[in-house]
């Protein structure tokens, strides 16, 4: 019998290891720099337009963040923020590129059960230095067939990377925490897709949940995605 999933991918950030969980700190001390110059709630929104308006000249990671945040302290004080605090958003980026890798529980176990039977696949956005910086520190990159840093996650790029690394995306499953780039553009290319949702979501990467979606699976833990993989694997056996 063909098996119904040969290849499983994997998101990096906050679905194998923490992260926006060191940019909502950073984004904390960028509003407590600021405070001097408006409320919290505005610094924060008029950080995220940035963010927003800079996804298509920096792309996703921590560069383009400390970018959006010296754009915005620029545009909040009209032009006159102190040389200090550029210094120390600068500081503050440097920090977060430097902090130790703290993978999510339950990550390496899940992964060496899987590859044991499955050809599994790192799939990842933002940049190249940080990612690969991340999965070295992890420890985990021994269990991958492959590794995959993307400057975005869409539709061609899932069946490309599924039909590289294994049978196409029909025989493929995504495995990640984002509805918007991990889920919806993994079923949009014919594969599997498994949400597994972090207490922390980047306000850009929030979606509609397909619900009813014969391909669409949720998962509160990560730990119960081999027993997933097996029920699925036995309902084609069966059916």
């Amino acid at each position: 019998m063909t098996r119904p999933i040969t290849t499983i991918g994997f998101d990096a950030d906050d679905t194998l290891w923490q992260n926006e969980r060191f940019f909502r700190l950073t984004e904390e001390r960028f509003v407590a720099l600021l405070g001097d110059h408006g409320a919290a709630a505005e610094i924060s929104g008029r950080l995220l337009e940035a963010e927003r308006r800079n996804l298509a000249f920096y792309g996703f990671g921590i560069k383009g963040f400390v970018l959006s945040m010296i754009e915005t302290a620029i545009e909040i004080t009209d032009g006159t923020v102190p040389a200090a605090v550029i210094g120390e958003i600068l500081a503050a980026g440097r920090e977060m590129a430097a902090h130790p890798v703290e993978t999510l529980p339950q990550a390496r176990e899940t992964l060496e059960r899987l590859a044991a039977s499955h050809h599994l696949v790192l799939i990842t956005k933002g940049d190249l230095f940080d990612q690969e910086r991340k999965l070295a520190q992890s420890g985990l990159g021994e269990l991958f067939h492959g590794v995959e840093i993307v400057s975005d996650k869409t539709p061609e790029v899932y069946r490309r990377i599924f039909e590289r690394h294994g049978d196409g995306p029909q025989r493929a499953m995504m495995v990640g925490n984002s509805l918007k780039s991990d889920v919806l553009p993994a079923l949009a290319a014919g594969a599997w897709a498994v949400h597994i949702p972090h207490e922390l979501t980047w306000a850009l990467e929030h979606a509609e949940e397909p619900v009813g979606v014969p391909r669409y699976r949720r998962l509160s833990r990560l730990s119960a995605l081999d027993e997933l993989v097996g029920l699925i694997e036995a309902d084609a056996a069966a059916g």
